[in-house]
């Protein structure tokens, strides 16, 4: 069905996760602080790896370009949820929703074809550690990450124009703190057979080829670590890999969680209580999962806080020769 004009002005309202008026400064506060601690981690992060040397290596590399992606992620979907708290007003536009569903889906995508290069990056380093330099190369690592966007770009957009032939006749509540696009489709007035195919084709295929990846590199990396003679040489390559097997499976457990389970219902507010574990609690947990277990990011962070405790007394000095 092509949508009609009306569609252009239609607007959606985002119910978030309670309707209850007491409930709503907890989750805000909540919301809030979240968002505030996944810019400050990740923000971090990216600091880290530029600011020191010993960490520009494709690990970290792929690592940044994750916490940039996580932030952007995040972004998309928070500062409208807490804006809409603020100002007790559940409107969003249809090209507000729209735009917000596609940015969604793109930084989603990112997260995981990130997630399965960094799978690729461990598998190469662990299993043919001889040839790790020669094989991921900075050219490598470019492409990767090059690819990752075009991939996610496309995918997004090819989403975005399924929505785009649905019709909308009436104003649309969706029981969600932002246009998740399973909701979106699911309210249309329009048959959706197809958006409902395609999305559970995407959901296979897309979850399950970069899954399937990830499982065969950790399946070499046990036994590769298992050959391993000393119990020191295996704690160590296993402590390089158990941060992002960690990510990879809250990841995958959450976001196929809620997108493949035929129970949850569309009409009711568990989807978007599940969706907040990838959406919003994986985020914010990457950083501290990858810099607690990480005896580098913590050297890197070390050596950060020594050099800006040293630059206060010289900035003291410089201020009275003023």
């Amino acid at each position: 069905m092509i949508p009609h004009n009306h569609t252009q002005i239609i607007k959606f309202y985002l119910l978030g996760l309670s309707e209850k008026s007491e409930l709503q400064p907890f989750i805000f506060g909540l919301f809030l602080s979240m968002y505030l601690i996944i810019l400050f981690g990740n923000l971090l992060i990216i600091l880290v790896v530029i600011a020191d040397s010993h960490l520009h290596t494709p690990m970290y590399f792929f690592l940044s370009n994750l916490s940039f992606v996580d932030i952007c992620f995040t972004s998309t979907t928070i500062p409208k949820m807490l804006m809409n708290i603020q100002k007790q007003n559940k409107v969003i536009t249809y090209a507000s929703c729209f735009a917000q569903m596609y940015f969604f889906l793109l930084f989603a995508y990112l997260d995981d074809c990130l997630l399965t290069v960094m799978a690729y990056d461990r598998f190469v380093a662990i299993c043919h550690p001889l040839h790790y330099m020669v094989i991921i190369n900075p050219l490598l690592c470019g492409r990767l990450v090059l690819m990752s966007w075009i991939f996610g770009i496309a995918m997004s957009l090819f989403h975005s124009f399924m929505v785009l032939q649905l019709s909308f006749c009436t104003d649309i509540k969706i029981p969600h703190f932002f246009c998740e696009f399973n909701q979106v489709v699911h309210h249309a007035c329009s048959d959706t057979f197809l958006n409902d195919l395609v999305i559970y084709v995407t959901a296979g295929v897309v979850g399950g080829i970069p899954l399937s990846g990830i499982i065969y590199s950790y399946s070499k990396i046990v036994s590769s670590i298992c050959r391993i003679s000393s119990s020191q040489g295996k704690y160590k390559a296993f402590s390089t890999c158990a941060s992002h097997l960690l990510v990879v499976s809250l990841f995958y457990l959450t976001i196929l969680g809620v997108y493949l389970s035929s129970a949850a219902s569309q009409n009711s507010y568990s989807s978007g209580t599940a969706s907040v574990m990838y959406a919003v609690v994986i985020p914010m947990l990457n950083p501290f999962i990858y810099s607690l277990r990480n005896k580098d990011i913590k050297g890197a962070l070390k050596r950060l806080l020594e050099m800006a405790v040293m630059m206060v007394p010289n900035f003291k000095a410089l201020k009275k020769c003023w």
